[in-house]
């Protein structure tokens, strides 16, 4: 506002210089016309003519230099006010620049307050990290030490089992058979699962779970010589039972001596004629074992052996004892001699004859005429489901007190020897066995049975074979009928022939085929196994059993 005071003054000021030799010349030419009307003479009116045209140009020469600088003076007071706004605008910028960085000047003081704060809460929480990290640590430390001990147990442990599916078959023709001789077609499965392992440096101890089977449609644990489960019964779940339980006592200071307890797997040699494979006896059995360096015998062991399989209140109990001696020789580089003696005498046996088939009452032999029958009873249950009975037997007591007992005693003497022979060829090694029972009690001449056996080949590595072939001849009483190999025409008074090839498909698959090819060698024996419509004295027709099966093992 100031400026555009000044420049109108200034304009005031110059149009006012700028008039007065208007005025001059205007006064000039007015004196010029009185002259002329007083008749003044020309020449003085034409030299004051052109001076006045001179003083004219002289002033408008004036009054143009006097505009050019008006027109600067002007531009130069716009340039200033043009400037001046510039300023005030930069002032005005700087004065709200400035508020803004009061404003942040107040928000970084807040902020460097805040952050000394925080600052704070993070040396303290530093110092929690700290020792969060120290308890951590330590808790690791601790967490470590579980894990390890509980690595430590689980590695102490081994978990192994089975699953095995199998197809079997029963064919046997006869002439005058007639419906017997529908062949029988059955699937079947087993399921076995264990764990073994160290309970300590001390103790060893495991568990074992298994099928069971079912009798007339209903889950049933009394054949111990079979894990089988027929695949029937109406889709119904299948029975599991403890197979194995034991703990045995093999100290490290003395490694030489096994004590073991509870229901648990053979610690001595045997083959499937005196013992089935699926059955694990209950009792105790303390061994002790010596690994040798002669030139020959590489070690030996003995054991007692305790089996307990009938425990009666206020009555006599039921047991085998006896004692087995084995020992391993080393002839040369690839024959290997496993020889073992067993004796086995069983104590109150007729236990056993009664639970696998019992007295049917009235008397199944009928009292004289006039004398009176013994009061009815129902059907006594069989205790034991296992392989059909065929030792002879006879009836004892009177009445309803009557049961079936043996009529031999039984005390099993056995010798079994194992060879192993490598051969060159690696995966073919042969191994051959016989063993040999005779029954040291036995009242009729049926009392000694024999097995041969011989294979070629292993089942350790992919594609591994073994093929077989063993031989039986069992007379009726040279062995208890309930609890050698179940999968026989017959358990005793029975010629069998035994084929079988396995081929291990995976490291933990096999696929196996076994025939069973027998029959009962006297059929005029009591309880001798006979086909349907065979006479007594006649001939048994060979039964062939046929199994395929795969097998998992893990």
């Amino acid at each position: 506002m100031r400026s555009r005071k000044i420049v109108a003054m200034v304009l005031a000021c110059s149009f006012s210089f700028l008039a007065s030799p208007l005025v001059s010349a205007q006064s000039a030419a007015r004196k010029t016309a009185a002259t002329e009307k007083r008749g003044i003479d020309a020449p003085t009116t034409a030299r004051e003519l052109k001076e006045l045209r001179q003083a004219l140009a002289a002033q408008q020469e004036q009054l143009q230099k006097q505009q050019q600088q008006i027109q600067a003076l002007l531009d130069q007071m716009q340039k200033r006010e043009e400037s001046t706004r510039r300023a005030d605008e930069a002032a005005r910028q700087a004065q709200v620049s400035a508020s803004e960085a009061a404003s942040k000047v107040n928000a970084l003081e807040s902020s460097i307050a805040k952050a000394d704060t925080e600052a704070g809460k993070t040396q303290s929480d530093i110092a929690d990290v700290k020792l969060n990290q120290q308890n951590a640590a330590v808790s690791t430390q601790e967490d470590q030490k579980r894990v390890a001990a509980v690595e430590g147990v689980i590695n102490r442990f081994r978990l192994s089992g089975d699953v095995r599916v199998r197809g079997e078959s029963f064919i046997q023709t006869y002439d005058g058979c007639g419906a017997a001789c529908n062949d029988r077609h059955r699937a079947r499965i087993r399921v076995r699962l264990g764990i073994d392992g160290k309970l300590n440096e001390n103790f060893i101890g495991g568990i074992a779970l298994a099928t069971g089977s079912v009798v007339n449609g209903a889950p049933d644990f009394k054949d111990p010589v079979s894990t089988n489960e027929t695949l029937t019964s109406y889709f119904e779940r299948k029975t599991i039972g403890l197979d194995r339980g034991y703990i045995t006592f093999n100290p490290q200071r003395a490694k030489w001596i096994s004590l073991t307890g509870g229901k648990w797997a053979y610690s001595w040699n045997r083959t499937p004629m005196t013992f089935d494979n699926d059955l694990n006896p209950d009792g105790f059995n303390e061994k002790l074992n010596f690994d040798l360096h002669g030139p020959i015998l590489k070690n030996f062991n003995a054991q007692a052996i305790q089996l307990l399989f009938n425990e009666v209140s206020g009555a006599t109990d039921s047991n085998a004892v006896g004692a087995s001696f084995s020992g391993r020789l080393q002839l040369g580089r690839f024959i290997t001699l496993t020889p073992t003696f067993t004796l086995l005498n069983w104590n109150g046996a007729d236990a056993i004859a009664q639970a696998a088939s019992p007295v049917t009452l009235p008397n199944p032999n009928t009292p004289a005429v006039g004398t009176p029958l013994p009061n009815p009873t129902s059907q006594p249950v069989r205790i034991i489901n296992a392989n059909a009975f065929t030792n002879a037997s006879k009836i004892v007591g009177t009445g309803t007190g009557q049961k079936r007992a043996f009529v031999s005693g039984f005390e099993s003497s056995e010798f079994l020897l194992d060879m192993n022979v490598l051969t060159p060829f690696k995966r073919y090694p042969v191994r051959v066995f016989g063993n040999y029972v005779k029954n040291l009690r036995a009242r009729v001449s049926g009392d000694t049975a024999f097995w041969a056996e011989g294979s070629v080949g292993q089942q350790k590595q992919r594609n591994d074979l073994l093929v077989g072939y063993s031989y039986a001849e069992i007379e009726q009483d040279a062995l208890i009928s309930q609890f050698n190999e179940s999968d026989m025409r017959a358990a005793t008074n029975v010629l069998q022939h035994r084929f079988y090839l396995s081929w291990l498909m995976m490291p933990n698959t096999t696929l196996a085929f076994t025939l069973w090819h027998g029959h009962t060698m006297d059929t005029t024996l009591q309880n001798a196994a006979r086909a349907p419509g065979i006479p007594v004295g006649g001939k048994d027709p060979y039964l062939n059993r046929l199994q395929l099966e795969v097998i998992y093992k893990f």
